[in-house]
């Protein structure tokens, strides 16, 4: 009997897609094959080609202009298509994979609006076909054995939760170099990153959100804040210009190292995305400054905060249960979440450090040990490939697998929150997508 291949085709040739692309031609090649690869950018297209070829040592694949998609899936006949384009396009190609006879997998966010979300629960009961929405941080050992504790009744049963999520001067402040600056592109912040913080909440918790109230604004990014703290704004981008001084400053042209100059600089002249946008400066949409309130339909509440320009990048969160409390606390480095090796924040002379607290009631609070693991986002994507892309994957027990249902869930509260900050009023969930149900458990979802 022949050896089952499945063949993936992918759409979106920024720096995410290697997520996917490697552990297809390199770990799981052997039931894997990469057919083609598709973006609006040939430049970054030849980019990915030739690590394919030259670091990977796989071989070239056919590659397809944003306009030939549907040819390269006649042509190149996949069986999955992993779409990692710009947020506000993900509906499209999941949708069009669909209608042509393909299942889908999406990097997060699912979509950015309520009626792209509403059309993709269209797509899947016309066609039939299968959607993966890869949530990466449910695989983190942290996270992971938060769910544990909470699965085991450690702090009995769960009232409300409080999550502060601080994004600092690196990481945060790049979101506002890039396309993620403008809200009709990447939903702004609360949908595109704070997708993840949800996610994991509504996965910790097991629960489906019902209401979300919140306010947000853009309060220290953007050429006007800039001005009002006595900040010249000299140039639009940084490349090119003179940046001493100037600790925002971000040089795609090959001076500061790493890849940019090759798959971002050189391949502007393809399509003029500019990649090292001054964060002070104009065309910025999306807030940097959000609080919202979630209600569960199990009557949990959620308290989340997330401030996108600190001195100090993590997150907290304390869950308050009727046997005690949980309180876990994650210490990120400037970028990506760290695996084994110990990070702190530039700068920072504190020795913050991620660590899992129970507080029992009346009873002596104790730290329990975070399992430590190799791999990006802190060991959680070697988890995530290994379910995607093994014939034989190891079986889940902790529902860390996730489908249009349960990403639907976790945007929804991002983008009821953005319509929130518009009206000033709570925005119910079920009237933004009715194709989710009724149910209360997340795990009721697919």
């Amino acid at each position: 009997m022949s050896k089952k291949i499945t063949r993936y085709a992918v759409v979106g040739a920024g720096g995410r897609v290697v997520n996917f692309i490697d552990p297809i031609v390199s770990r799981f090649s052997a039931n894997n094959e990469l057919v083609g690869m598709c973006d609006t950018n040939q430049g970054r297209l030849d980019w990915h080609n030739k690590r394919l070829v030259n670091e990977l040592k796989y071989h070239a694949v056919p590659t397809y202009l944003a306009g030939d998609f549907d040819r390269m899936i006649k042509e190149t006949k996949p069986d999955v298509v992993i779409v990692t384009t710009v947020d506000a396009y993900h509906h499209e190609y999941i949708i069009r994979a669909m209608k042509l006879g393909c299942d889908a997998i999406t990097e997060k966010p699912m979509t950015i609006d309520d009626k792209k979300c509403r059309a993709i629960f269209d797509a899947i009961k016309a066609t039939g076909r299968r959607l993966r929405v890869t949530f990466n941080y449910r695989w983190a050992p942290g996270t992971t054995l938060v769910k544990q504790l909470l699965v085991k009744g450690t702090i009995g049963e769960i009232v409300s939760a409080d999550m502060e999520y601080m994004l600092n001067t690196s990481h945060g402040a790049d979101y506002f170099r890039r396309w993620h600056r403008e809200k009709e592109k990447s939903g702004g912040l609360m949908v595109h990153k704070s997708t993840h913080h949800f996610d994991l909440v509504n996965w910790w918790l097991d629960a489906v959100p019902q209401q979300v109230f919140g306010y947000g604004k853009l309060a220290f990014y953007g050429r006007e804040n800039a001005r009002k703290r006595g900040v010249k704004v000299k140039y639009d981008r940084y490349t090119g210009h003179d940046t001493k001084g100037d600790p925002f400053a971000l040089k795609i042209d090959g001076s500061q190292g790493g890849y940019m100059l090759d798959l971002y600089h050189k391949t502007e002249k393809y399509d003029g995305y500019i990649r090292d946008r001054n964060v002070f400066g104009d065309n910025i949409t999306a807030e940097d400054t959000m609080s919202v309130l979630v209600k569960y339909r199990t009557g949990v509440a959620l308290t989340y905060s997330l401030n996108a320009f600190l001195p100090r990048e993590g997150f907290h969160i304390a869950f308050n249960g009727t046997k005690g409390r949980l309180e876990y606390n994650e210490e990120h480095g400037s970028h990506v979440v760290e695996g084994k090796k110990a990070s702190s924040p530039e700068g920072h002379e504190l020795n913050w450090k991620s660590r899992c607290v129970v507080h029992p009631m009346f009873g002596k609070a104790y730290e329990v040990e975070i399992p430590k693991a190799e791999g990006g986002h802190g060991g959680s994507d070697p988890l995530l490939a290994e379910q995607i892309f093994s014939p034989r994957p190891p079986k889940e027990k902790w529902g860390r697998n996730a489908g249009q249902g349960q990403g639907a869930a976790s945007i929804l509260i991002g983008i009821a929150a953005n319509k929130s900050f518009v009206t000033n009023k709570p925005v119910d969930i079920a009237k933004l997508c009715p194709q989710l149900g009724k149910a209360k458990k997340l795990s009721d979802l697919v």
